[in-house]
């Protein structure tokens, strides 16, 4: 290593960038929001709810404790999310690392499922790529580097487990892996035409991290399918989430990093 080379604890450190976190407020994306406040960051926390997201910014942690905000951005509105992109702007100056977590959820499954709700569920990904654009035009005027975090899912890589849900849960939606899979392309896509602009896309694919209100049967079923045995918690995301927001993470673009404890190894 040579005197120039910056440490570990400085290629980690966040301090003087600000992220907009989508999704805060949820159970990975407190995770999310929590590593980057505590890594240095100023947190913009983005909700439908702008009361929630402002409860959730309150709560952070870090350097800039205090000083994290939230704002009113619904994905699924591309009004809304322009507006809210730019009251992060607004609120805190500038706006370094996006990480593209809400989500609007559907439970129907292939069975079930209509054309407006299949079509509904892909919007999400016009969502991500949408407020990835305003933060790579945001980066490039001014003239500076960006990263972007895209939220995909082992389920964008390998097909469903029926048994796991079976009777007991409904089946993993045939749109939610459609729309996973077009993120995790999506990323690469967008990682080889702005990689020129001095912005990152990559995408993080968590494996099964069940909420505690999951069914309990379900999660037992995903645990034995599991090379750990085990499910994964919030927490152990955050240290992949790090590497790709940060200097640590320099080098890597296009990239689609997989937390899932082994299930896509099988």
């Amino acid at each position: 290593m040579t005197d120039s080379s910056p440490t570990v604890q400085q290629l980690f450190d966040m301090s003087g960038r600000v992220a907009l976190v989508t999704g805060a407020s949820g159970y990975l994306g407190a995770a999310f929001a929590d590593a980057l406040a505590e890594a240095g960051c100023r947190v913009v926390v983005g909700s439908r709810d702008v009361a929630k997201a402002q409860t959730t910014a309150a709560t952070l942690g870090g350097p800039a404790a205090g000083n994290h905000v939230g704002v009113a951005l619904d994905q699924m509105d591309e009004a809304s999310l322009e507006q809210g992109f730019a009251d992060a702007v607004a609120a805190a100056g500038q706006i370094d690392v996006l990480v593209n977590n809400g989500h609007e959820l559907l439970s129907d499954d292939w069975s079930t499922v209509s054309g407006a709700q299949f079509s509904r569920q892909l919007a999400n990904a016009t969502g991500y790529f949408l407020l990835a654009r305003l933060l790579r035009e945001h980066v490039v005027k001014r003239d500076a580097t960006g990263s972007v975090i895209m939220l995909g899912s082992m389920y964008g890589l390998v097909g469903s487990y029926p048994d796991a849900y079976k009777g007991v849960a409904p089946a993993s939606s045939v749109a939610y892996h459609t729309l996973k899979g077009g993120i995790v392309h999506m990323t690469r896509h967008l990682a080889v035409y702005w990689a020129k602009d001095g912005v990152r896309v990559n995408c993080l694919s968590p494996g099964p991290f069940p909420a505690p209100k999951a069914p309990r049967e379900m999660v037992v079923r995903l645990e034995t399918h599991s090379p750990l045995a085990r499910m994964g918690v919030p927490h152990e995301l955050k240290g992949a989430l790090l590497l790709l927001a940060s200097d640590a993470g320099s080098y890597i673009t296009g990239h689609n990093l997989v937390v899932d404890g082994g299930w896509t190894a099988w």
